[in-house]
């Protein structure tokens, strides 16, 4: 096994963790049907990745292609997870509509001056 599917499974299993931790935390999220979308988010991105690192060896692309194929699919499954999870915490309702029914993110920042 090459370095590149070791991390890809390394990853895969990291975020396959943070999602079940995010599924810990749900109940403390301000909307907590988001906090469920980022739960799933965190396993499934997670799958995603150990399906990805399983088969990366039957990927044919040039060496520039395959470092930036790998970069770009962990920012994205990160990405997605944080995003998501971010959205559950502050109760953002823009980012999926239909669970967020009822929350809203504060319109403008006030200071503490």
């Amino acid at each position: 096994m090459k370095a590149i599917d070791r991390r890809l499974l390394w990853h895969g299993m990291l975020l396959f963790l943070l999602g079940l931790l995010t599924g810990l935390a749900e109940q403390n999220f301000s909307n907590i049907r988001m906090g469920l979308a980022a739960h799933l988010e965190g396993l499934m991105n997670g799958i995603f990745l150990l399906a990805l690192g399983g088969c990366w060896a039957q990927v044919r692309l040039s060496d520039a292609f395959k470092r930036a194929a790998y970069i770009i699919v962990l920012a994205g499954t990160y990405g997605n997870w944080f995003t998501t999870t971010l959205a559950a915490a502050l109760g953002t309702a823009a980012l999926s509509p239909i669970t967020a029914v009822g929350h809203s993110a504060p319109t403008t920042i006030t200071s503490m001056a």
